[in-house]
């Protein structure tokens, strides 16, 4: 703890002096470190369907920590509550921000509703 308190007064004169520095070596340039990101294109969202009665949802987990025990709790509630809906439960390959094209198409082609488990 003293040499700690030994060490406050350099730190303060320090700290003082580096304004007086950096003045002496006049003005730099910055540059903003997010850069100039392309634009966000719109995309409208998907039409909803009337109701799900006889339709396939597909759940699909992208391997969020707690993503698929939430996805099988609302699979159980939709078996419960709404047992002509078709439940299919499948797995991302790769991370959130990869493509699976695989899985895309196969849901493009065979579901009528998605539910995905993101995070966050």
């Amino acid at each position: 703890m003293k040499t700690q308190l030994k060490r406050l007064p350099v730190m303060a004169l320090l700290i003082a002096m580096l304004p007086a520095v950096y003045a002496q070596e006049g003005k730099i340039a910055v540059l903003n470190p997010r850069g100039n990101p392309p634009p966000t294109p719109l995309v409208p969202m998907a039409p909803r369907p009337e109701n799900l009665e006889g339709k396939t949802v597909y759940f699909i987990d992208i391997k969020y920590e707690g993503g698929a025990s939430l996805l099988r709790e609302i699979m159980a509630w939709f078996a419960k509550n709404m047992p002509t809906t078709n439940l299919v439960f499948r797995e991302k390959d790769g991370s959130y921000d990869q493509e699976d094209a695989k899985l895309w198409a196969e849901i493009k082609q065979k579901s009528d509703a998605v539910i995905m488990a993101v995070g966050h």
